[in-house]
């Protein structure tokens, strides 16, 4: 090879980064006024993606440390083990929810009678005691995917290996965490799900314990969603709005109950979609495919063929009691 081939480039601008930044920066600024929100701190101030992905695989395996934890742990060191590991994960937790907290005041000009850490430190502290209360909720539900599917071995096998697991996981500490006021850092642990297993479950939802999601490609539980305890679903279900009111200057109104009511013992087949603040009765099962946005009684069969020829039946739109694991 020659000396002119092996030599190095020469390193000449290529790229006109000047005023590529320069052009950047006043893009910035016009969405930052756009916004009224030019009240920059100087540094990055919002919770990251990146360290919440692994505190909350830390997380997993504090929760199910002879599954989910190093390789060479033993049972005799399991307390130590998840001691240490809840100490690092929920110090680094509480940084997470701080940073949400003083963007939440600095963006809505609160007052702050007691600072971000401290109200971080309570939301983390109240957290950290929910913590054996979601290993039991867990619990109920790896037992509820192993009973209800035929493929499933072991216990083992499906907290190890169904994405509807890992799902669940991430959604019960997310949903703790939004009850306690930290819903920016609980919706990032939720959608880091979402990108590993194409489950998207809002923290906001509601669930009973035993929940079971089969294969799971394509869920989606909507924010308002109330789902009751021993329900099953399969892949690309989903459980949305079906329409999305507007004030008078056209923002869509926020908080409304506008996802679907599923009670105890229901069970959804694949690619169903039910929309609305509609009432899925104990005990139903509703067919593949099935497009709902009614409410039906508690013990109907709805399927594709016989959906439009079944006449509903009136039923309550109350929400049955549920236990919160926070």
């Amino acid at each position: 090879m020659s000396a002119e081939l092996s030599a190095p480039a020469a390193s000449a601008p290529q790229w006109e980064l000047h005023q590529i930044v320069d052009e950047l920066r006043a893009v910035r600024e016009r969405w930052r006024d756009g916004l009224a929100s030019n009240q920059e701190c100087g540094a990055r101030q919002f919770p990251s993606r990146q360290h919440l992905r692994e505190l909350v695989g830390a997380l997993c395996a504090a929760l199910f440390p002879m599954r989910l934890g190093p390789l060479d742990l033993q049972q005799e060191s399991e307390d130590f083990f998840v001691g240490h590991t809840l100490d690092t994960t929920l110090t680094g937790l509480h940084e997470q929810v701080r940073r949400e907290l003083a963007y939440q005041a600095r963006q809505h000009g609160l007052p702050q009678a007691v600072s971000a850490e401290q109200q971080a430190l309570a939301i983390v502290q109240r957290f950290a005691r929910a913590l054996p209360g979601i290993r039991a909720w867990l619990d109920t539900d790896v037992a509820a995917a192993f009973h209800g599917d035929p493929a499933a071995h072991s216990v083992d096998e499906v907290l190890l290996c169904y994405p509807g697991i890992l799902a669940i996981i991430h959604y019960r500490l997310a949903h703790a965490l939004h009850a306690l006021g930290a819903p920016l850092v609980a919706r990032i642990i939720a959608e880091v799900a979402h990108s590993q297993t194409g489950i998207d479950i809002h923290p906001g939802a509601v669930i009973g314990a035993s929940f079971f999601i089969d294969h799971g490609t394509g869920v989606v539980i909507g924010e308002t969603a109330i789902i009751g305890e021993r329900v099953r679903i399969y892949q690309a279900v989903t459980l949305g709005a079906k329409r999305f009111p507007a004030g008078a200057d056209g923002v869509l109104k926020k908080g409304l109950a506008r996802h679907p009511i599923v009670e105890d013992d229901v069970v959804i087949y694949a690619g169903a979609t039910i929309l609305g603040r509609v009432t899925i009765g104990q005990g139903s099962v509703i067919g593949g495919n099935v497009w709902l946005t009614r409410s039906i009684a508690p013990g109907s069969h709805v399927t594709q063929a016989h959906n439009q020829q079944e006449a509903p039946e009136p039923v309550s739109a109350s929400p049955p009691t549920l236990r919160t694991p926070c």
